[in-house]
């Protein structure tokens, strides 16, 4: 059924029929304020009126942190230190993994489960990304000026003596008075040589560095793997001048004497010689003297 057109504007009458709110004084029943409003009017204001304030409270919940407050929502501090815990786990999980790696062929040489060095650095660390663009290659003032003094000084010593007992010949990696000998049963596999913070520490033969890096216990440690299945380290060293993966030769400087590492006693040189997986007296094939 159809409104006629008398209804239709009687309705429209009474949405544009004006009327007078009035604001009075109870006591005097003076006039204070008053407004004239249809009802078309008061319909429209109401609307707008629900409409800002809804969009005014999804505002407030979506962004600004007032909505850490409504049930249902973790706060911003909370999902900020989550973000920063995922990219340090990951992190971490990706070092652990390569030194992992490290442990596991640095533990089959010392046993000799492998007799040759098979480590594939590049392979490792595919998995962590350096920006080239970033990092700074060229050596310090302090560099420079350490290999200046050893180019200048003699890098092959036709002093130091080596055993002929076996196919490999040793040359000593400094010269010192041995501070503390090498001992089986207290598990001194080493001698302790006594020297000067910065001396240069030379490598015994030719090799392969397996290991270059800093550990808490004995700090700044380089291992080279040489033929006839020895390996030589050295411990508490100040500096290294050699990474894993590099062929150094007999004689030639991998680090600089220190005293790092929290089982260091003194400025002194941690040397220790193995062989198929065995510790072996190093005085036994080098004069330290």
């Amino acid at each position: 059924m159809t409104k006629k057109p008398q209804d239709k504007r009687k309705f429209k009458q009474k949405l544009i029929h004006k009327y007078r709110l009035v604001v009075l004084n109870e006591d005097t029943f003076e006039e204070k304020l008053s407004f004239k409003l249809t009802r078309l009017n008061v319909f429209i204001l109401g609307s707008l009126f629900s409409i800002l304030l809804i969009v005014g409270t999804i505002f407030l919940i979506a962004f600004t942190p007032l909505r850490q407050y409504i049930p249902g929502y973790s706060s911003i501090q909370l999902k900020k230190d989550a973000t920063k815990l995922v990219y340090k786990a990951d992190s971490l999980q990706e070092v652990l993994e390569v030194n992992n790696l490290y442990i596991q062929k640095v533990r089959a040489l010392l046993t000799g489960e492998i007799s040759e060095v098979l480590f594939d650095k590049d392979s490792v660390f595919q998995a962590i990304h350096y920006d080239k663009d970033s990092m700074n290659f060229e050596p310090s003032l302090e560099d420079l000026q350490f290999r200046q003094e050893i180019e200048s000084s003699d890098r092959y010593s036709i002093f130091n003596e080596a055993t002929k007992d076996v196919d490999i010949v040793f040359f000593a990696p400094v010269v010192g008075t041995i501070s503390d000998g090498f001992n089986y049963e207290k598990k001194h596999f080493a001698v302790d040589i006594a020297i000067e913070i910065g001396t240069p520490v030379k490598c015994v033969a030719d090799g392969t560095v397996i290991f270059a890096e800093w550990t808490a216990e004995t700090g700044n440690v380089i291992i080279v793997k040489h033929s006839s299945g020895f390996i030589s380290i050295y411990k508490h060293n100040g500096a290294l001048h050699k990474h894993q993966g590099d062929l150094v030769e007999s004689g030639e400087v991998i680090a600089s004497a220190g005293n790092s590492g929290e089982y260091s006693t003194g400025p002194h040189l941690h040397f220790e010689l193995w062989n198929e997986g065995y510790p072996v007296d190093p005085t036994n094939y080098i004069d330290f003297d």
